[in-house]
């Protein structure tokens, strides 16, 4: 097994952390977000089908969700759905939910 050599760079507050790159626009900050708010939505309404069925005995279990083709793989841990995602969709975007009340991951 081969090491990656890690190497580390302080980066300042306000600094860039890629100066190389130049700084999105407002409008492609925008158009970006618009586009994650659609995906996210289409994704909700699949939830929002299978969540019912699901909840009762796999509650809290992870399920990724594809929702081109309507989609999903669930498993109690994240990384097992995610690999059966790929082994359908390998280049799809997929949105990770909990299969509870509110899909959410985590808390805050």
């Amino acid at each position: 097994m081969t090491m990656i050599p890690v190497t580390k760079r302080k980066v300042l507050k306000g600094q860039p952390l890629f100066p190389d790159r130049p700084p999105l626009s407002p409008e492609e900050i925008a158009k970006r977000e618009l586009e994650n708010k659609i995906f996210a939505d289409r994704c909700r309404v699949v939830f929002r089908q299978v969540a019912p069925a699901l909840i009762g005995d796999r509650y809290d279990w992870f399920i990724l969700i594809e929702p081109d083709s309507g989609d999903y793989f669930i498993a109690l841990d994240h990384n097992t759905a995610y690999d059966r995602a790929r082994q359908s969709h390998p280049q799809a975007k997929l949105m990770a939910m909990r299969l509870n009340e509110t899909g959410t991951c985590g808390r805050i």
